[in-house]
C-alpha cells in the first residue's frame, strides 16, 4: 500500500516549514508521497516551499489563488497512491494520527474519516465552532444517510480511484461536503477514527468565515439532492 498525503497550502508562512519536517519526520505505517500545492501565496511560503530537497516531496505551485478544492484537485492529478489523505499546513492536525487511519485502510476500507469530535468537544476548541461544525455534520448526516461525527474533518482517507470516480467540483472549502455526499451516493465503505485537534483562532490565521458556512450548507443540499 502507497499513501499520497496532499498538502493545500495558502499564506502559511508562519506554520509550513514546521508542518511538512513534521511530515517528513513521522514514521507512517506505509510508504508515503508528499504532494505540496501552493495556491499562489504572497507572504513568502513560496520561497520556504522552494528550498525543500526532500525525494518524498513534489511541489506545484499555482498561478493564481484559486481556493483550497482547486489547490487538492491539482494535487490528486499527481498523485500515484493507493489511498490519498490531506494535511492541512496550519498544524491544526497531528500527522501521526495518520497512522490510525493507515490501520483501518489495511483492514480494507475504502474511506476512513478522523473524527475531531469522536469523543466530543476537544480541549481548546471554540463552543460557537464546535456547535458550528456538530450542526453541519448534522443536517449532512440527515441527507447522505451516513452516521459520521466530523464531517467537516480535514483527515478524509480515500482511495485515489473512488477520488478519481467521483469527479470533485468545488474549488473552495465546499469541497469536504461534496466529497461526503458522493461518497455516501455510491455506498462505499466508510469508517471513523478518533484523532487530536489543536484549534487556531483567526488571530492565529484561520481562514474560515461565515461565507465559507453558508457555502458549506449551500453544497451539503447541492451534492446530496444532485
Amino acid at each position: 500500500m502507497k499513501l499520497s498525503i496532499l498538502i493545500p497550502v495558502y499564506n502559511e508562512l508562519s506554520t509550513v516549514e514546521k508542518l511538512v519536517n513534521k511530515v517528513l519526520s513521522t514514521p507512517f505505517e506505509t510508504e508515503t508521497e508528499i504532494i505540496i500545492v501552493d495556491d499562489a501565496s504572497n507572504d513568502g511560503t513560496r520561497e520556504v516551499l522552494s528550498k525543500i530537497s526532500d525525494a518524498r516531496v513534489k511541489v506545484i505551485y499555482h498561478s493564481k489563488n484559486q481556493g483550497k478544492g482547486a489547490a487538492i484537485k491539482t494535487a490528486i492529478k499527481n498523485a500515484t497512491g493507493d489511498y490519498i489523505i490531506i494535511q492541512d499546513a496550519d498544524l491544526e492536525y497531528d500527522p501521526s494520527d495518520i497512522n490510525k487511519l493507515i490501520c483501518k485502510a489495511k483492514e480494507g476500507f475504502d474511506v476512513i474519516y478522523g473524527s475531531r469530535f469522536y469523543y466530543g468537544m476537544p480541549n481548546g476548541d471554540n463552543i460557537i465552532h464546535y456547535l458550528g461544525n456538530r450542526l453541519l455534520t448534522q443536517i449532512s448526516n440527515l441527507f447522505s444517510g451516513l452516521k459520521l461525527s466530523d464531517m467537516e474533518t480535514c483527515y478524509k482517507m480515500i482511495k485515489r480511484e473512488i477520488l478519481n470516480k467521483i469527479k470533485i467540483e468545488e474549488n473552495g472549502f465546499g469541497i469536504e461536503p461534496e466529497i461526503t455526499a458522493k461518497i455516501a451516493k455510491h455506498r462505499f465503505s466508510i469508517t471513523e477514527v478518533p484523532i487530536s485537534y489543536k484549534p487556531r483562532n483567526y488571530s492565529e490565521g484561520k481562514k474560515i468565515g461565515l461565507k465559507d458556512l453558508l457555502r458549506t450548507i449551500y453544497c451539503i443540499f447541492k451534492y446530496n439532492l444532485k
